[in-house]
């Protein structure tokens, strides 16, 4: 979950609401769904909430909810714009970085406070909807220290976002006091020793230019010339990435939040040239772009979802105090309600999460539980009983209980652990063809994990400071792809354990296994087999009561290598299934 940072006195100077002590706003900030996490040593919150309200990374974005959530704002606010006095033509940019935006914010009044959080919301944003810079990245500049090239009409100013020759291209860096080449930067500066990965198998990397010469090396670092301070009062923001609607939307919560310090912002015209990679080839887009959603929610699953009782006006009320607009219309389902949803709103993609607002606004602590209007009492499913069962029957073995993530990426799941995902196996336990999410926030989770065992290994990883032994055991969801599923996805529960010790061995993970076997009345075999994870000679297959369930062994020394650990590893995993 994302963490920010957020000073108490800027919220209470933000919001307006100096009389709001420090447990007062706590109460306000988790019935928005953020979390107290403890002070920072500069006497700040740490706020974590879902990695969904990408405009709360930032104080501004806070105390715009909340003053939502006071009823001092009220429905769907939209900065006023200055036309387009600034463009940035693009031409001959790199084909893997082909997108680019921007925006002008004028007439701040920066101080020390606002710089913070502007730094602190660019970097969130990089790690969050920029996937590490990879997919959108952030240049704020001193736009007085730009200096335009004059557009064809001769009425306007420009930069340009085109490549370089990485050899040959020079300009100071943030934090340098001397010219480099992009190559020298990737190679010898901190900054791009961190992210020149990323462009580094360019034959020309991304570069931004005005009349001056290069001023910014997108995504990996900006030039000293225009760097920001507290003396800046225009600002010139220019993204680029891989993705057009990303880095609008990025672009569309940086005005907002800068807006909300007293900016003007102003449009830019992004102009691509004729032969454009992508969609936008000759085109020019007007940016940032402001305009605003819609989605429809019918009335009578408002009511459903939240199990209240609401008439339209209050539908519209509560929608206004969530920072939305709503207005009443007819559907086939009967009454509905257009909802119009701002433009830094980037996790509004179904009527559902109109509704969760609808009841934030509302109060979910202020509903009253009530029994459902059915005639069935509910219970404990069996296989609920079953991995209840397995867990005690765990823990009374010696193991430590885990709770992982179900998600992870296809590097933990397979090549760390000596699998190939480019070739499926069903008899190798993991190597299954994973279910991929096709727009992860984070690339730390990319796909359904296919086993355990990987999740395992990265929290023995994480605890090498840690004393030993390390017995560790979870049970826990493990999916891949199935065509003979009518969802197209095969899920289970797996259970996975390892002994993390100086004396591990194929002989104690077994003896383990067999008292897990026996508590449950399971005849086990282990005949010989081979995994890429485990050492040859030293692994087996599971089999309960005549089925091939799972896989136990020494973990090789290739893996054992790739997390860091120096003592050896003995491990199992098997369906939970196995043991009904």
């Amino acid at each position: 979950m994302p963490v920010v940072d957020v000073d108490p006195d800027e919220l209470r100077y933000l919001t307006g609401h100096d009389e709001k002590d420090d447990d007062e706003l706590k109460s306000d900030l988790f019935n928005l769904g953020l979390e107290f996490e403890g002070w920072t040593e500069d006497d700040e919150f740490q706020l974590e909430f879902a990695p969904d309200r990408l405009d709360r990374l930032s104080v501004e974005g806070v105390a715009r909810s909340l003053r939502y959530h006071y009823g001092d704002d009220r429905g769907v606010e939209v900065p006023n714009t200055n036309s387009a006095d600034w463009s940035i033509e693009v031409e001959d940019q790199p084909d893997e970085r082909p997108y680019v935006t921007g925006a002008i914010v004028r007439g701040l009044d920066m101080d020390e406070a606002a710089l913070e959080s502007l730094i602190q919301l660019q970097e969130k944003l990089h790690a969050t909807m920029g996937r590490k810079r990879a997919k959108g990245a952030i240049g704020v500049h001193d736009l007085t220290m730009l200096k335009g090239d004059s557009v064809t009409d001769e009425t306007g100013k420009s930069i340009t976002y085109t490549s370089a020759d990485p050899d040959e291209a020079t300009f100071v860096p943030l934090d340098a006091d001397a010219e480099m080449t992009p190559s020298e930067v990737m190679a010898s500066h901190e900054t791009g020793q961190t992210y020149g990965d990323l462009v580094a198998d360019f034959d020309r990397v991304p570069a931004i230019y005005d009349a001056i010469g290069l001023f910014s090396f997108p995504p990996v670092i900006n030039g000293r010339r225009t760097e920001v301070s507290v003396d800046s009062r225009d600002l010139f923001i220019e993204m680029t990435g891989t993705d057009q609607w990303t880095i609008d939307h990025m672009c569309n919560i940086v005005c907002y939040a800068l807006a909300a310090r007293g900016g003007q912002v102003e449009k830019v015209d992004v102009s691509y040239a004729d032969d454009a990679p992508g969609e936008y080839a000759g085109k020019t887009l007007e940016r940032p772009d402001f305009s605003v959603r819609t989605k429809t929610v019918t009335h009578d699953r408002i009511e459903s979802i939240l199990g209240v009782s609401l008439d339209s006006r209050e539908v519209i009320d509560y929608a206004e105090r969530a920072g939305l607009d709503a207005s009443e219309t007819e559907s086939d389902d009967g009454v509905a309600y257009d909802v119009e949803v701002p433009p830094y709103r980037v996790d509004v993609i179904h009527p559902l999460d109109i509704i969760d607002d609808i009841g934030r606004a509302l109060g979910f602590n202020s509903l009253e539980p009530t029994y459902p209007d059915v005639s069935t009492v509910g219970g404990r499913h069996e296989r609920s009983r079953l991995e209840d069962a397995a867990r005690d029957a765990l823990v009374g073995l010696g193991f430590e209980d885990l709770l992982n993530f179900h998600m992870i990426n296809e590097a933990e799941n397979f090549e760390r652990m000596g699998l190939d995902p480019d070739n499926p196996d069903g008899d190798v336990v993991g190597q299954t063809d994973p279910v991929t999410i096709q727009e992860p926030y984070s690339e730390d989770y990319t796909i359904l994990r296919t086993w355990a065992l990987p999740s395992i290994m990265m929290v023995l990883e994480n605890n090498t400071h840690r004393s030993y032994p390390q017995d560790l055991a979870e049970i826990g969801l493990a999916a891949g792809l199935d065509d003979s599923e009518n969802t197209g996805v095969a899920e289970h529960r797996t259970v996975a354990a390892a002994l993390a010790r100086t004396d591990a061995s194929y002989e104690d993970a077994k003896a383990r296994l067999q008292a897990l076997a026996d508590a449950f009345d399971k005849d086990l075999e282990t005949p010989p087999t081979t995994h890429p994870s485990f050492i040859g000679g030293r692994a087996a297959e599971v089999v309960l009561d005549g089925e091939s369930a799972g896989v136990i062994g020494e973990i090789h020394p290739k893996v054992l290598v790739e997390h860091d650990l120096e003592l050896p590893v003995a491990a199992f995993e098997f369906r939970l299934d196995a043991l009904e």
